[in-house]
């Protein structure tokens, strides 16, 4: 659980230090914030994925989740195929570590967007 802890907080640190500059639309406008968790409880193996934003309804596009494989979270100029891929390759066996590399890596928008993924326990 440590591990996905620490991808959580290194992505909660990378959304608010970015400076604020950065975060404004080409009119000087400035954006609105959107978070999103991804957890998974070791003892009993629940998983959950949530979304909190400014912009409506986008529990739509930001989280994915399987019951048995896994949940994914995309946001910041949403990668729709991550969720589904992201489930896809849990459930064909690779870790959620090696989804998150792997994803990333592919991204060329991967500046722009974040990403958290876990995954359902072996065994449970």
């Amino acid at each position: 659980m440590n591990k996905y802890f620490s991808i959580l907080m290194v992505l909660l640190v990378a959304i608010f230090s970015l400076p604020i500059e950065a975060q404004k639309l080409e009119d000087g406008s400035p954006f609105a914030h959107t978070y999103s968790i991804v957890a998974r409880d070791p003892a009993t193996g629940e998983m959950g994925v949530a979304v909190q934003s400014h912009w409506f309804s986008v529990g739509t596009s930001v989280t994915w989740g399987e019951a048995g494989v896994g949940v994914v979270a995309t946001q910041s100029f949403v990668n729709f195929s991550f969720g589904p891929n992201g489930l896809k390759l849990m459930k064909e066996g690779m870790a959620a570590p090696d989804v998150l590399d792997k994803m990333i890596t592919e991204d060329e928008g991967r500046d722009y967007r974040q990403l958290a993924v876990s995954e359902m326990c072996a065994g449970r």
